[in-house]
């Protein structure tokens, strides 16, 4: 997998808007910037260009004993151990986590 958003990578692709006003996002894209399958997304125009990104998770806090954590308000996906294991590498090693660069989502 391609991890462009931990490296600043640019990726410049091609694709076509269909009749319906729809796109694909190629694979690579996808991959990059960690879109999944129902990850909603938000357009900006900006200059003439468009921007697509990730919309942010929204969270409730609700404390758990003395700590207070972030709760998703919609169910997540359950991540696989290959992104739990990268994850945890990215952060032993000072890289951001895949909440981060996704706008914790």
């Amino acid at each position: 997998m391609i991890d462009a958003t931990q490296r600043g990578i640019i990726i410049a692709m091609e694709t076509t808007i269909d009749k319906a006003g729809r796109l694909v996002v190629p694979k690579a894209v996808r991959e990059a910037s960690r879109l999944r399958p129902g990850t909603r997304v938000r357009f900006r125009v900006r200059d003439g260009c468009i921007e697509i990104e990730p919309v942010p998770l929204e969270v409730s806090l609700e404390r758990r004993g003395s700590a207070v954590v972030a709760v998703p308000r919609e169910g997540q996906p359950v991540l696989t151990a290959a992104e739990v294991e990268k994850t945890t590498a990215g952060l032993r090693s000072g890289a951001p986590s895949a909440s981060e660069t996704q706008g914790a989502g």
